[in-house]
């Protein structure tokens, strides 16, 4: 059964979906606003934050009139039981609970997420990730132990690597060779800061470090490494091209050609028309299906661009919540082990002894690599970055690694980050091949 069919049956029966959400910033706002529309077979039904303020704000913004405050799991149950949307600091609360079916993490973090993570698989509960940070450092370790759970891991629809693995995989299954994907990007200014961002942010009510992280290329190099982790396709080169083009059309001429074949590719386009979304090249070799591709005004090929001229996460995360409770189907996951990082690059020149300040501060910005040349330098990722403290002094632009940091105390995203390198190692001199997309995709889990 299709999910909007499975979505209008549980609508009509009241067998509704139960989300949880966790994290009430700009996003998770958004979010609530669209599922208390509410959506067709699904409910949000409780939210936790740290911030009650911010949470009952989610609330009424999303029409929501009534709610209570609980904060235990059989405060929660009966409150659900009843119909009543339940607002809670203790998140705990909605992983462990039974009346709750998937759980939405949306806080942007890096240890409180990972938390809720896995008490939501120690409690057998799907989850969306709507939080490239944790996604791009421990996708592949999170959906082993998915896996083992019997529980749906996956990122969204509506984010960009669910847009590209969406329109990805709709590719493959009329038998096209997607050989890249990528995002559609305005600008990338390495070297913007909060103060730089801040009159933006304010602008449109949203988290100052977090438009820092969209203009610095660190959330694009978080997002285009879930995309190669989930296609196994592989950066072209640190940073990636990132052509310039009016037309994202353009790109099937614009990125290396041996490159895609090889490998496959994770890129970007720069100020190309329609300036959002998401795209995938495909290959086609044989002279008359090209001839109908190019009938059809797609160009003239080898290479062929499709993309989707909208990313919508507050929106299209239903579509991901759906398919991962009625079909078990992940819109976005890691195929296998680490294809791709980010690095911890220096975004100034930096002092011994200064602390970094992580994701979309003033000391550092992210870019994609390989996994392979990232370890071999034992580069830093930039999600595990806030916290250590420089050993030397770092110049502008140089990557850090963990030999140039003293570490903070002991946390859980570094002990996993050390499972992840010990199941999957990659040695300095092994080759990059990896097996085609469709062989990744027709082997998750494995």
């Amino acid at each position: 059964m299709n999910t909007d069919i499975a979505l209008k049956e549980r609508e009509a029966t009241g067998r509704h979906i139960r989300v949880g959400m966790v994290g009430a910033g700009a996003t998770g706002r958004a979010i609530a606003l669209q599922l208390g529309t509410p959506v067709p077979g699904i409910r949000l039904v409780a939210i936790a934050n740290r911030t009650l303020a911010h949470a009952e704000r989610a609330f009424r913004e999303a029409g929501i009139q009534e709610w209570v405050r609980a904060d235990s799991v059989r405060e929660v149950e009966a409150a659900v039981s009843h119909g009543l949307p339940v607002l809670t600091e203790n998140a705990s609360a909605l992983t462990s609970c039974d009346a709750i079916d998937i759980v939405v993490e949306v806080t942007g973090t890096i240890e409180p997420a990972l938390q809720v993570v896995l008490q939501c698989f120690e409690y057998r509960k799907h989850v969306v990730l709507v939080n490239c940070e944790l996604d791009s450092l421990l996708g592949p370790i999170l959906k082993v132990k998915a896996d083992r759970a019997g529980v749906v891991l996956t990122n969204t629809d509506g984010d960009e690597p669910g847009v590209a693995l969406t329109l990805l995989r709709y590719l493959q299954s009329v038998g096209l060779r997607p050989v890249a994907a990528g995002n559609i990007k305005g600008m990338v200014d390495h070297y913007r800061t909060p103060e730089t961002q801040r009159g933006f942010a304010e602008k449109y009510d949203q988290d100052v470090r977090k438009i820092t992280s969209f203009a610095d290329a660190t959330k694009l190099s978080m997002e285009t490494t879930v995309i190669a982790n989930s296609t196994g396709f592989h950066v072209g080169r640190r940073g990636m091209y990132g052509p310039a083009c009016k037309d994202v059309r353009e790109m099937a001429n614009l990125l290396p050609a041996e490159q895609m074949l090889a490998t496959g590719l994770v890129d970007y386009s720069l100020g190309a028309s329609p300036y959002t979304g998401a795209w995938v090249i495909v290959h086609e070799d044989q002279p008359l299906k090209r001839a109908q591709l190019t009938y059809y005004r797609l160009g003239d090929g080898p290479f062929f661009v499709f993309y989707t001229p909208f990313h919508l996460p507050y929106l299209q995360i239903a579509s991901t919540i759906g398919r991962a409770v009625v079909h078990h189907d992940a819109t976005v996951a890691p195929c296998r082990g680490p294809v791709c990082e980010v690095l911890t690059m220096a975004k100034r020149d930096l002092k011994a002894g200064e602390h970094l300040d992580g994701v979309g501060g003033f000391c550092t910005y992210g870019l994609i690599d390989n996994a392979a040349p990232a370890r071999a330098i034992s580069a830093m990722p930039m999600s595990l970055s806030e916290g250590y403290v420089l050993r030397r002094d770092i110049a502008k632009d140089e990557a850090i690694s963990f030999h140039d940091v003293v570490a903070p105390l002991d946390r859980l995203a570094d002990r996993l980050w050390q499972e992840q390198n010990i199941r999957w190692s990659y040695p300095a001199n092994k080759a990059l091949q990896h097996p085609p997309v469709a062989a990744q995709l027709a082997g998750r889990g494995k």
